[in-house]
């Protein structure tokens, strides 16, 4: 009785998405906002009852329901609701003097559609098919503006990678089905905990190939090198739009791995694949970013970064660390570019009160309390698992507190302290909590101070020097050059736009700039 009542508030969430995208978009009225938003505040209202029904009433087990109601569904879906009414409710004014506006409000409603028939799907061919959807609604507000170069370009090789994705996803279940005749995730999901548990059962060749395509289709949603540069480029889109893809679509990728993690974690080739693309990813992006000027290209980066740094938590069996990173990146990049309109606000106040150079004594110290802290809050928790996250927190904990000081304002050492172990309390704290939320088979852990676990640690390391080198030691020769190299991209996109446009030709538009329009206009 509780699955098929929670079935029928769930499944009123995307349908509902869906008739109001097609009724919006008929004509154009500027009250349609306002009735966005108290839908979206209704479908809200319809989650909540949807999960009362789940909780209170007895359910059967959920291996054969075609629509999932996990932990992981439901918080997944929870997210794509709260961004849907940030984002309808922050487009009411910043979209109301669009002449297409009812055409954007379309395709954002057929795009958080999708996005939640992908997160609650229990089966193959629903998940892959509100995968497909997603891309094709998505390309629609990426191309908003058609008149834009750089806009179509972006599009132009967003359309030909989601096809890639799509086609190797497609090959991944299928693979799947042959190799244990369902199409039901939950049923595959308990068939590689039980296999992960079992060391007497081993996975097939079907499954091999499933697990190296799904870490591929991954690596390409999430925007990870060398396949990054429409991720950069879609700044061109609205801002709105810009905040629905880096805070919300990109996650799919992670949630992909986080759903198929217990295959993951046994096909090594796959593993590593994630390790190794995604790990350099994450420290390229970051030094790239570095780099950058425009608010938007810094936080596309960004997005590129914190995508590689989830994926390889994903990698390393940390699949609630990834959850949490997945949700708190959400909100922040979803304020980050609604927000950057102050970006000349923000940037007045840096100038006004610039950081302090550290000294050596500044490093030594910030290292020795951030490792002795860190230290600590492992052995109070039993902490036994990977190392490198914590390197990660610790290296990040050093910065925090030697760069406490700014030319204006000298921060006491105990401030610093202060803060560190709100942020440890936290962060340990919040950890728990999603293991509790999101249990993993303890056979699915990867082992600390293993190979991944040394490579992890390598690559945060790397990050920590080659940041310092950056904004310290700038003067050096050595270091220009590397800087020069990081501001061009290290050149891959233009390769591969090269082998875009080559596969696929575009014409793409002319910009028409305002000096141009006045010539025509007066000559006619």
């Amino acid at each position: 009785m509780s699955t098929f009542f929670s079935s029928i508030f769930f499944i009123c969430i995307p349908i509902s998405l869906v008739l109001a995208g097609w009724l919006v978009g008929r004509k154009p009225t500027r009250s349609q906002g306002r009735r966005l938003v108290c839908l979206n505040l209704l479908l809200v209202g319809l989650f909540a009852a949807g999960v009362l029904a789940h909780w209170l009433l007895p359910s059967p087990p959920p291996t054969q329901q075609y629509l999932s109601t996990s932990n992981l569904s439901l918080i997944m879906l929870a997210l794509v609701l709260f961004m849907g009414t940030i984002l309808m409710t922050f487009s009411r004014n910043y979209m109301a003097t669009e002449p297409r506006l009812n055409v954007y409000w379309r395709w954002l409603l057929l795009t958080l559609a999708a996005v939640s028939l992908v997160v609650m799907s229990n089966h193959l061919i629903l998940f892959w098919l509100g995968w497909v959807c997603i891309s094709l609604a998505l390309h629609k507000l990426l191309t908003f503006y058609p008149e834009r170069p750089r806009a179509a370009l972006a599009a132009h090789k967003k359309f030909l990678l989601a096809r890639t994705a799509e086609l190797c996803l497609l090959v991944a279940f299928i693979c799947l089905y042959q190799a244990h005749n369902t199409f039901f995730i939950h049923e595959l999901v308990d068939i590689f905990n039980l296999q992960a548990s079992n060391t007497a059962l081993s996975l097939s060749t079907n499954e091999h190939i499933a697990a190296v395509l799904i870490a591929i289709v991954a690596l390409i949603k999430c925007a990870q090198l060398p396949v990054h540069g429409w991720l950069i480029q879609v700044v061109e889109a609205p801002t709105p739009v810009s905040a629905l893809l880096h805070a919300g679509v990109i996650n799919l990728g992670g949630f992909l791995l986080i759903l198929f993690g217990p295959l993951l974690l046994q096909v090594a080739t796959a593993q590593w694949l994630v390790l190794i693309v995604a790990g350099l990813t994450t420290v390229i992006s970051a030094l790239i970013m570095t780099t950058r000027i425009s608010l938007k290209v810094r936080l596309a980066w960004s997005t590129s970064a914190q995508m590689g740094l989830m994926l390889l938590e994903c990698a390393l069996g940390l699949f609630e660390l990834a959850l949490l990173h997945l949700l708190t990146h959400s909100v922040y990049k979803a304020h980050a570019f609604l927000n950057s309109g102050n970006a000349i606000h923000d940037d007045l106040q840096r100038r006004l009160a610039p950081a302090e150079a550290p000294s050596a004594v500044d490093w030594f110290v910030a290292a020795l309390l951030s490792a002795c802290l860190v230290g600590g809050a492992a052995y109070v928790i039993h902490y036994q698992g990977v190392w490198s996250a914590w390197v990660l927190f610790g290296l990040a904990l050093t910065v925090l507190i030697a760069q406490r000081h700014s030319q204006q304002r000298k921060a006491s050492l105990m401030s610093a302290i202060g803060l560190t172990l709100i942020l440890l309390t936290i962060y340990s704290t919040m950890k728990a909590f999603f293991g509790l939320v999101l249990p993993i088979n303890p056979m699915l852990r990867v082992p600390a101070l293993s190979l991944a676990d040394f490579w992890v640690m390598g690559l945060f390391i790397s990050l920590f020097i080659l940041s310092w080198l950056l904004r310290y030691q700038a003067q050096r020769p050595s270091v220009q050059h590397l800087s020069m190299a990081l501001f061009a991209g290290l050149y891959l996109d233009e390769w591969l736009t090269r082998l875009t446009l080559k596969v696929w030709p575009l014409r793409l538009p002319t910009r028409i700039n305002s000096k141009t329009l006045t010539q025509q206009t007066s000559i006619k």
